[in-house]
């Protein structure tokens, strides 16, 4: 059953500094496809202005999530431990809302199904 209730959305937060991590590239793979089916930068309020996949794209599989914190940092005086921050994860038949935040810092990352 797909809706138009169905959309993948993120936010990206420095956790050192309290901000969003606005600019930070990201990409998004179905498991076993070579090309993106999308590639964002996140907003100032480090989330990306449209929903990742949505309605009748969103179908169930394996998907990751590449996040480019390399160049994200490239200007810190600290350029932390983090080359790409990949998510895997799984969209199922009926998925609804799917939010996944991820928390950062240049030594450490969290993330989990938010919503």
């Amino acid at each position: 059953m797909v809706t138009t209730d169905n959309f993948l959305t993120v936010h990206v937060l420095d956790t050192v500094t309290g901000r969003p991590a606005a600019g930070m590239h990201l990409s998004l793979r179905r498991d076993g496809v070579t090309e993106p089916l999308t590639q964002r930068v996140t907003n100032n309020d480090g989330r990306c202005n449209t929903p990742l996949l949505s309605g009748a794209a969103m179908v169930a599989g394996i998907y990751e999530i590449a996040f480019d914190v390399a160049a994200w940092r490239a200007d810190a005086e600290d350029p932390g431990f983090y080359d790409c921050i990949t998510i895997r994860f799984r969209v199922p038949d009926r998925p609804g809302h799917l939010h996944i935040p991820l928390l950062l810092a240049p030594y450490g990352y969290s993330t989990y199904r938010g919503s």
